[in-house]
């Protein structure tokens, strides 16, 4: 089998160390030398030195959760680096260990059979994170205002069936009051903004209930945290925001596709990223965004009509 690169190493990665095949192709003869390193930075820089004193070239590791990404910085820009997906590398026969598959990788390398996987730059990777961690605000804050609903029924405090959105304007303030001691149901009322469709008697009725000292408790923690999360949520959203201005002409012309909000444009650009030439199609940007679990033809569709308008 035709040798690709003559001087070439395989990690394989794990949690607290990592184990380094490097095969060298030197006068016809191949040698192999494994090492053991420490998944800690100065570990890393003494992997990094010694890969540089053997001027290997290119560098393969299976991408094993986040842990490969550390070893990934700290080799970026010295050698020509491949992360694999896992499933894509076949099992060594016999006995598994840690140096076989390392030296697994290295062949694979070593002979360009090792397909590489895109990773996204740290300046994606940041605005990633960023955005994974309002969804995950976002579903929390829903948690905790279902939360507060069900204290309210527990109450006997019927605000759903006259308040579209308990947490609203209206919501808000009765709930504000209700904390504050208020349990009287006509002065309660007369917070109701306006525009709410429900009668004054609707809404007395939802609101004659016997509100205990223990509800009020409840609602006062429930209140504070979505506060909070409200908070980190806008924080979070700012710094999207700024990562994002240099593109926020394609963000105001994909915002004209139905049905697309600017927080899902955020999202699919911390995905996907910015250049569509690095996927083939538009199947491939919507498998690599998951946004396609069995309908990759429907979401085919709507990603070629993003990358049409981003283009």
């Amino acid at each position: 089998m035709q040798v690709m690169y003559q001087r070439c190493a395989g990690i394989d990665v794990h949690l607290r160390f990592l184990v380094v095949c490097l095969i060298i192709v030197e006068a016809g003869q191949r040698r192999k030398e494994v090492r053991t390193f420490r998944n800690e930075t100065a570990d890393l820089l003494a992997l990094r030195a010694w890969l540089l004193e053997d001027r290997c070239s290119h560098v393969g590791m299976e991408s094993t959760g986040v842990y490969w990404l550390p070893v990934y910085r700290r080799l970026e820009g010295f050698f020509e680096l491949v992360v694999a997906n896992a499933q894509h590398i076949k099992a060594v026969p016999g006995r598994k260990t840690d140096v076989q598959d390392a030296e697994w990788i290295a062949d694979l390398l070593q002979h360009g059979l090792l397909t590489a996987s895109f990773v996204p730059s740290q300046e994606q990777q940041d605005v990633r994170d960023l955005t994974r961690t309002r969804i995950s605000l976002v579903q929390e804050r829903a948690r905790l205002v279902n939360r507060v609903q069900k204290v309210l029924e527990e109450a006997g405090i019927k605000l759903s069936l006259v308040l579209s959105d308990v947490m609203g304007l209206s919501g808000r303030a009765i709930l504000d009051a209700l904390c504050a001691g208020e349990s009287d149901p006509e002065r309660l009322a007369r917070l109701m903004h306006p525009s709410v469709h429900a009668t004054r008697e609707q809404v007395v009725a939802a609101l004659t209930a016997e509100v205990r000292d223990h509800h009020r408790f409840l609602l006062r923690e429930l209140l504070s945290l979505i506060d909070a999360q409200d908070r980190s949520i806008k924080h979070l959203e700012q710094e999207i925001e700024r990562h994002l201005h240099p593109f926020e002409e394609q963000v105001q012309r994909c915002e004209q596709i139905t049905g697309v909000s600017r927080h899902v444009l955020h999202v699919l650009m911390a995905e996907v990223g910015t250049d569509m030439q690095r996927f083939p199609d538009a199947e491939h940007i919507s498998s690599w965004a998951g946004v396609c679990p069995g309908e990759s033809g429907k979401c085919g569709e709507t990603a070629q009509r993003t990358v049409q308008t981003r283009q």
